[in-house]
């Protein structure tokens, strides 16, 4: 093995294709006939909120592939454990598979350990699996959720985001993923103050959730007449709870009422 010398001319710098090419090798290169969005289903918004009691996490019902709405009911909010959740956006197939596997390596460490996995460790362990789908997310499969749970040490909600390479950034309020997550995000920070109620803070999602639908064509608002709903379940003391259709409904029908007065 012999290291390469270049003149300061020739020099590729950080660019380690370039270094390879000069090096008489040639780097692969991803092929044009790749993936489309039309060949797989694709999940967007999702929300994170703390309030008084811990944090909710909510996520519209739509799968969309291309432009065509593949799936008025799929669910993109799910439990990691019993004090943790994960909201799912990008590539639905691997996402699924990801919470999948996550929630048994969450249970396997518990039942070797004799004790859950702290919320900081589970949130770095997604993030390891979000760094391993990297390849995948360089031909159009990223995943991107976010992670949420009641920390019982410190007695209070915590919320992460991540990026396609894993990065992990814990957020203070709340946070928002997918392609409404900038309508959605908007409506939380106007309407968000610290220690909401339950109600209030379910209210704030629904409303978050309506409006991204309201802008964003991939994100599904509200069905009263198919009786679809945002999945939303919030993480407390008491552990996973998700709010039931009957509750939803009737405060969707609050919040169509009050925009329909205005």
């Amino acid at each position: 093995m012999f290291l390469p010398l270049f003149r300061v001319e020739d020099d590729p710098g950080p660019d380690f294709a370039q270094l390879l090419q000069r090096s008489g090798l040639n780097p692969p290169h991803p092929e044009s006939g790749g993936l489309t969005p039309e060949m797989y289903r694709h999940g967007t918004t999702c929300v994170a909120i703390r309030y008084a009691d811990g944090v909710l996490l909510a996520g519209d019902r739509r799968a969309t592939s291309g432009h065509l709405i593949s799936h008025r009911t799929i669910e993109k909010v799910f439990p990691a454990d019993r004090h943790s959740g994960v909201a799912i956006a990008g590539a639905a197939g691997p996402a699924v598979e990801m919470v999948r596997l996550f929630q048994l390596q969450l249970e396997h460490y518990e039942k070797v350990e004799g004790v859950p996995l702290s919320l900081e460790g589970k949130a770095n362990q997604l993030s390891q699996m979000i760094r391993g789908n990297l390849p995948a997310a360089m031909q159009g499969l990223a995943v991107v959720p976010i992670f949420a749970g009641f920390d019982l040490k410190r007695n209070e909600g915590r919320l992460f985001e991540f990026d396609v390479t894993g990065g992990r950034y814990e957020e203070a309020d709340h946070a928002t993923t997918g392609s409404g997550s900038l309508h959605a995000g908007t409506v939380i920070k106007l309407g968000f103050r610290r220690n909401l109620a339950s109600d209030e803070v379910i209210t704030l999602a629904i409303e978050a959730l309506y409006e991204a639908a309201d802008e964003d064509s991939a994100t599904g608002g509200p069905d009263p007449v198919r009786g679809i709903y945002p999945v939303v379940a919030t993480i407390s003391a008491d552990g996973y709870t998700r709010i039931d259709d009957d509750r939803l409904s009737e405060i969707t029908r609050n919040v169509i009422d009050r925009r329909r007065e205005v």
